[in-house]
């Protein structure tokens, strides 16, 4: 009987160290896998970051696209004036430097425009609108700014361009 005792206690100590050992596989498991997950939330932080860029470079482009119908429209208003042969609203206006004559028609709408691009975009000397129409009353409207705000990468440009082109 007393050969029983220390076989028994051999087990008991081996099934100890068997314990220990396999804590610490589990304790590196446990590691690993937060090192995956860690590198998963930063993925998914990344691919949000990068969706909202692209959304406020998408909102700049449609902001674009309502103040070149605002001219249009502006334009319409006064159809007669726009293709007569002078073609008053013909000319480019910069966001920084709006014109102030507003004696006509005209020049009133396109000084009003001019501020509505420097409140939607910036008052800055990229920021341009371009008006050039023909004397049968079709009409291309450019309108240029920056758009940094999109997320561009490294070596890209952030100038963004939307031309609308249109009959009155």
């Amino acid at each position: 009987m007393p050969t029983s005792l220390p076989v028994a206690s051999k087990r008991c100590r081996s099934s100890l160290n068997g314990l220990r050992v396999q804590r610490g596989a589990g304790l590196i498991e446990v590691l690993v896998a937060v090192v995956i997950l860690s590198i998963g939330l930063l993925g998914i932080s990344f691919v949000q970051a990068r969706a909202l860029s692209n959304n406020n470079s998408s909102m700049g482009r449609s902001m674009a696209v309502v103040a070149s119908y605002s001219i249009l429209e502006a334009m319409r208003v006064d159809r007669d004036n726009a293709i007569a042969a002078a073609l008053p609203y013909n000319g480019t206006v910069v966001a920084n430097n709006c014109p102030t004559d507003v004696s006509t028609l005209a020049n009133a709408q396109l000084s009003a425009w001019c501020v509505e691009l420097r409140n939607r975009f910036s008052a800055v000397s990229t920021t341009t609108g371009t008006v050039n129409c023909n004397t049968t009353g079709i009409c291309t409207i450019t309108i240029q700014f920056d758009d940094s705000r999109g997320g561009a990468g490294l070596g890209t440009s952030t100038a963004e361009q939307v031309i609308t082109r249109s009959a009155l």
